[in-house]
């Protein structure tokens, strides 16, 4: 078996590096490469991959927010120059994080863990529960608030705010807090409805009215801020153009 791969990277040096070590490991196959992250987008609506080689700092749209849209995720390998992108890159479940320029025996370390982790998934995820994860979506959730546990429908929440270890969720105008982080919900929330676009907000794309500078009006007329680092991703949601 092999892995179907793409190289998503605005570097033709880290495309030729990459295509160079995967020759050598029979399990890599290379389907596929992409300069900018609004071409992969488009390349995964046509063509479905196992894992992608990811650049971070790309024009129009970063490695991590393409990432944050992504409704099912392949594996990914980080690979890029800059170190500070580590932690958040782990926060987005990538399975590992290649510093530039890498050697062969790291990237074959890497690629090794990847296929560990799809065998892993293939075995614990049989057809039923498969389709039961690409079927995903509105349900309902359990939230503590107030020393009770009350049934929310993820339908009706129109996001979520953190505060601390706390989180405000906020439905119909008004909110429950709960003792939570924002990160503890994004595994229950229904990928193709809720993104991030915040390090401190979710947002429901249902409720989205129009973005206006840095800041995402509600059909209700609230407000939501818009973080720097999610400003890309937020306009390929809306089909903006800059």
């Amino acid at each position: 078996m092999s892995l179907r791969c793409l190289i998503v990277d605005d570097e033709p040096l880290a495309h030729g590096v990459i295509t160079e070590y995967a020759k050598d490991i029979p399990f890599i196959n290379i389907v596929g490469d992409c300069y900018r992250a609004t071409a992969a987008l488009d390349f995964l609506n046509k063509q479905q991959v196992d894992l992608i080689f990811l650049d971070i700092r790309m024009p129009k749209l970063n490695g991590l927010d393409f990432l944050r849209t992504l409704p099912h995720k392949p594996l990914v390998i980080i690979t890029s120059a800059y170190e500070e992108y580590a932690l958040e890159s782990f926060d987005l479940a990538v399975c590992d994080y290649l510093l530039k320029p890498f050697r062969f025996d790291r990237f074959l370390k890497a690629v090794n863990r990847a296929l560990e982790l799809y065998n892993l998934k293939k075995q614990t995820a049989g057809p039923i529960e498969t389709e039961k994860t690409e079927a995903k979506s509105y349900g309902q959730i359990s939230i503590k608030a107030d020393k009770k546990y009350i049934l929310v429908k993820t339908e009706e929440i129109q996001y979520l705010e953190s505060l601390g270890n706390y989180v405000k969720v906020w439905k119909n105008g008004d909110f429950l807090l709960t003792p939570r982080t924002l990160a503890s919900f994004e595994d229950q929330l229904p990928a193709g409805y809720f993104i991030r676009i915040h390090k401190s907000f979710i947002l429901n794309k249902k409720y989205v009215d129009y973005l206006e500078g840095n800041t995402i009006v509600l059909k209700n007329g609230q407000e939501v801020p818009v973080g720097k680092n999610y400003k890309g991703m937020i306009k390929q949601l809306l089909d903006i153009e800059d």
